[in-house]
């Protein structure tokens, strides 16, 4: 079922909402254009996580972890936008980050290398108005998939915007 959004303050619910679905060791996939969201999404994930730092997008990085603030779980938001071969996500050595949840923007040609189970948040933009100066207005629309086992029963009712 699509999720419509229409500003970053629900889109960053909406993060915050798939937040409280998210144990340590889960994956999320982030997928969409350029300017769709993604990094807005994860803002609000983060903040939900609890997590310390500023969270913005890890493009030239590669990856960032930000660590919990109390007990809960860190967060390891990845860009795979500049990887150029599947081994070059392990070659971040991701998986030895424990109690983690990792958020993986550009990587669903990866997902399956890194995880047996995942979530994949397709977001796609339509077009802004010409007159419309700010880049965060303007639908999306999100569409959340599960793959594996650890998300066979997911029940995506209770998402508030």
């Amino acid at each position: 079922m699509p999720i419509e959004v229409t500003t970053a303050v629900a889109m960053q619910a909406l993060g915050a909402s798939i937040a409280k679905l998210l144990v340590a060791g889960d994956v999320v996939i982030l997928d969409g254009p350029l300017g769709a969201g993604k990094t807005t999404f994860a803002q609000g994930l983060a903040q939900e996580l609890g997590v310390q730092g500023a969270v913005t997008s890890p493009t030239f990085v590669m990856a960032r972890i930000h660590k919990s603030i109390g007990a809960g779980v860190s967060l390891v938001h990845v860009d795979a936008y500049r990887l150029a071969e599947t081994s070059e996500l392990s070659d971040l050595d991701l998986d030895a980050t424990t109690n983690a949840v990792f958020l993986i923007e550009w990587g669903l040609q990866y997902a399956k290398n890194f995880a047996e189970s995942w979530l994949e948040v397709h977001i796609a933009r339509s077009a802004v108005a010409a007159e419309d100066t700010d880049a965060a207005s303007g639908l999306r629309t999100v569409e959340i998939i599960a793959v594996g086992d650890r998300w066979e029963n997911l029940d995506l009712s209770g998402i508030a915007l």
